[in-house]
């Protein structure tokens, strides 16, 4: 299955009131969705990043609405992300209007926002928990594993990691109950190296394409 480009899909953005303070969510709605992907960003961008956005572009086609979710903290304007427990505080804030529209909610995000969402899925009721990029330790310091957050989450999960990637290369994740897909050459942004000869569009083509055939698979 590869990537579909939706251009025609209109974003919709609304603020929802958290115990973390206001968050935004905005929506790339498919016609008639059978799921609600939700993406969460990482403690150091939003989501403008590149796996968000190809994801957000091409899952409408198939079905799958994409709702975009900036923590509080970015939508004040701040440069640093708090600590653990108040993201998860804005992330089941902004949950009933992830639920809202009716289908099944896949909880997912990039790094923290993988965390977030592995942290909390089955308290929440995710179908399952997309983690892109997911910081398995902090660079260099392999003995520092957060596994335990990927592995207590409760659902099927999809982890999608850059072949490079700092925080956890593919062949570090342990055995467990999860998918993972390698985008080769990929950094913890999923950006390759020129010489890699593997283009950033096709980088970002094996991921929505991965990301896809696994939802499809879920229901």
């Amino acid at each position: 299955m590869g990537a579909v480009n939706t251009d025609d899909v209109t974003p919709r953005a609304e603020t929802v009131e958290t115990g973390a303070g206001p968050a935004r969510v905005t929506w790339l709605a498919a016609p008639a969705p059978r799921l609600v992907l939700a993406l969460g960003h990482g403690a150091g961008g939003g989501i403008e990043a590149r796996d968000l956005k190809a994801l957000g572009a091409a899952l409408p086609a198939y079905g799958v609405s994409v709702a975009l979710v900036e923590q509080p903290w970015r939508v004040a304007g701040k440069k640093l992300a708090p600590a653990p427990k108040t993201l998860d505080t804005g992330w089941r804030g902004v949950w009933p209007a992830l639920a809202a529209p009716g289908p099944p909610v896949v909880a997912g995000g990039r790094s923290a926002g993988a965390r977030v969402a592995c942290r909390t899925a089955a308290e929440l009721g995710a179908r399952a928990v997309l983690a892109l990029s997911f910081p398995l330790h902090p660079p260099g310091r392999p003995e520092k594993t957060r596994a335990d957050e990927l592995l207590g989450c409760g659902v099927d999960a999809l982890v999608v990691q850059g072949g490079n990637d700092p925080f956890g290369k593919p062949a570090e994740f342990p055995p467990g109950d999860y998918r993972i897909t390698e985008v080769p050459y990929g950094d913890h942004g999923f950006a390759v190296p020129k010489k890699s000869g593997l283009t950033e569009e096709r980088a970002m083509g094996i991921l929505t394409a991965a990301v896809a055939g696994w939802l499809a698979g879920l229901v």
